[in-house]
């Protein structure tokens, strides 16, 4: 009898001694790793000259530093009517410092008929702070696509940031019910120059170019659409 109580008085404090233990350590590593979530307004901008023509980019992210959730929409529109517009839901995980893998799917909801892609992406900053977003796209059906994307920030002062930015699409084949044609599709190049009220509320002005190649310019030639533009912008940037 003394010698079982004799056990229970070593092992039980060893055992909640451990349990605490165990606990703290949980309980650090979500201190140092708490759940977060950021939503990111890139642009949502409009045509300075005739207001006609508006456009959006948008991201938002909810994990912890290693995974992630994404969500991200763009899209496009004029006289009111929504032209472009596509969702991606994607899982990330950090593979390097400021280097995120992703996986997950695309939806375009517009041009019509709409269409899901499968996603493999690499996202991150590159030396000298160049921001990079290369996507991979491809259906069931075999369709495959790329974008690529640059962006760099440059600060004028404390408060005034010149971007340019670049974006390049490519397809793997011809479609002319979207208005892609196979190889370069497409090219935008944007300059914006934002004023940062505060970090998180920034409006901008900019110049937006884009231009079609290929194929895609034949399909809009055809229908009597721009091949070319070049676009006066107002907008905002903002995140919380």
């Amino acid at each position: 009898m003394k010698v079982r109580q004799s056990i229970k008085q070593i092992v039980l404090p060893v055992i909640a001694a451990s349990w605490l233990s165990h606990s703290a350590a949980i309980m650090a590593e979500a201190v140092d790793d708490p759940l977060l979530a950021k939503v990111m307004l890139d642009q949502l901008e409009l045509d300075a000259k005739e207001g006609k023509a508006a456009s959006w980019s948008a991201q938002a992210w909810l994990g912890y530093d290693l995974n992630k959730f994404w969500i991200k929409t763009e899209g496009e529109a004029v006289d009111s009517e929504i032209e472009g517009a596509e969702l991606q839901a994607l899982y990330s995980r950090a593979i390097a410092p400021f280097w995120d893998i992703q996986l997950g799917l695309k939806h375009d909801f517009k041009p019509q008929p709409g269409q899901t892609w499968a996603v493999i992406a690499l996202q991150g900053l590159a030396p000298y702070y160049f921001e990079l977003d290369s996507s991979l796209f491809f259906t069931k059906q075999g369709d495959v696509a790329l974008r690529l994307e640059a962006e760099y920030e440059l600060l004028l002062t404390q408060q005034w940031i010149l971007s340019p930015e670049l974006e390049l699409n490519f397809y793997g084949q011809n479609d002319e019910n979207r208005g892609t044609g196979s190889g370069l599709s497409d090219m935008a190049f944007g300059l914006r120059l934002r004023y940062e009220v505060y970090r998180e509320f920034a409006p901008y002005i900019g110049l937006n170019w884009s231009k079609l190649y290929g194929n895609s310019a034949v399909y809009a030639a055809a229908i009597d659409a721009q091949t070319s533009e070049t676009q006066l912008v107002i907008g905002l940037k903002a995140w919380f």
